[in-house]
């Protein structure tokens, strides 16, 4: 079998390439500060001129209707330049509006989305929920032509400077769960928002969102009330191929050997033979990275391709982080250094996008087949 990419995909990624000389050194996601947002507007800006943010969308929806490598190709270079990360709005939401959008939807958000112009948050975390999205509690309550917001969302990323909140709210009686949930488009300027910073471990910032008594149009709901599990699943099932390419495992690795190198243990047999291990483990996170990307290209189901692919790559992160204090160079230890700030990072890459022990049930009941209740 061949994995390697076609002659078009190739010069594709060759165009990838020279356009990251341009960001070389911009202070993107994955560097340090709370105001990396801004370096990262300008590269979506960037993305947005070129076409590249909506490579895979339809052309009826004016997309480049290309295959999902492409946009595989696109994140997992940003990756391994560590600049930026695919944005909520023009992957989850815009499809998820194709989809359940009604044209009107389609014209307000389209364009400004695959331009790169709007930025979108995902309200869905709570407080209480957590991970557990059927049991949101946020309330929406129908008052005429409007919807009444209540309630509160909590880790939210990006909520600081994105325009809008893709709002997962309940519609339903407080017992529905899934049953009675509803999508919103929330502009987060609407009276009766609050944002709050939550600081993470790596010095950025995940935000509570709070909401009272806030009114959102009815043609702010995404597809019929008390479907929004639909809405949600669908969107979720059209992105997985991009939300943690292999190639941001692979730099980690990269930086982790130039820094035994740097400090002289590259010829002590215990560290190399760490790092042999952990190459291993990173030629496994890409194998299952091209397994998924087959599932995703085929229209397959793609969930339990993803979670072990998640999983593998978020685990091995806090690994690749874990040997630099394990081969004992103080640097290891010592706050502000790349091995620390690596090590602080990779914490969080097993939370965000669903919790290892998340990834771990999905594992659980769709391909062991394991019942929850035993």
């Amino acid at each position: 079998m061949d994995f390697g990419f076609s002659p078009q995909e190739e010069q594709f990624r060759i165009e990838v390439l020279d356009l990251l000389d341009k960001f070389r050194g911009v202070d993107g996601y994955f560097h340090r500060g709370v105001d990396a947002w801004k370096a990262v507007q300008q590269v979506y800006r960037e993305l947005g001129e070129r076409g590249w943010l909506s490579l895979s969308w339809p052309v009826e929806f004016g997309g480049g209707g290309m295959p999902p490598v492409y946009e595989f190709i696109l994140w997992d270079e940003m990756a391994y330049a560590r600049i930026a990360r695919p944005p909520m709005g023009p992957g989850l939401v815009a499809k998820a509006l194709m989809t359940h959008g009604t044209p009107d939807q389609h014209d307000r958000y389209l364009p400004a989305l695959r331009a790169g112009t709007m930025n979108f948050c995902l309200g869905y975390s709570e407080p209480d929920a957590g991970c557990d999205l059927a049991a949101v509690r946020t309330r929406a309550t129908h008052a005429g032509g409007v919807y009444r917001i209540d309630g509160a969302k909590c880790w939210t990323s990006n909520a600081h400077w994105a325009d809008n909140i893709w709002l997962l709210a309940r519609t339903g009686e407080p017992g529905s769960r899934s049953r009675g949930l509803s999508v919103f488009i929330v502009p987060l300027d609407s009276p009766g928002i609050t944002i709050s910073p939550i600081p993470t471990l790596e010095g950025g910032r995940l935000n509570e969102v709070r909401f009272d008594h806030v009114e959102v149009p009815v043609e702010n709901r995404v597809g019929e009330e008390n479907h929004g599990w639909q809405v949600v699943g669908s969107a979720l099932a059209v992105e997985r191929h991009v939300q943690f390419p292999p190639k941001r495992v692979r730099r980690d690795l990269e930086d982790l050997i130039d820094w035994v190198e740097k400090n002289g243990l590259d010829d002590t047999p215990l560290v190399t033979q760490r790092l042999s291990d952990l190459a291993v483990k990173v030629m496994e996170v890409e194998a299952l990275s091209l397994a998924l990307l087959g599932e995703v290209t085929a229209g397959e189901p793609s969930a339990v391709a993803a979670a072990y692919h998640k999983l593998a790559g978020t685990t091995l992160c806090q690994d690749i982080a874990r040997a630099a204090m394990e081969f004992g160079t103080p640097e290891a230890l010592v706050r502000g250094t790349d091995v620390e700030f690596m090590w602080r990072q990779a914490i969080l890459e097993t939370i965000g996008g669903g919790t290892s022990e998340v990834m771990r049930g999905v594992i659980a009941r769709q391909s062991l087949h394991l019942d929850s209740t035993l």
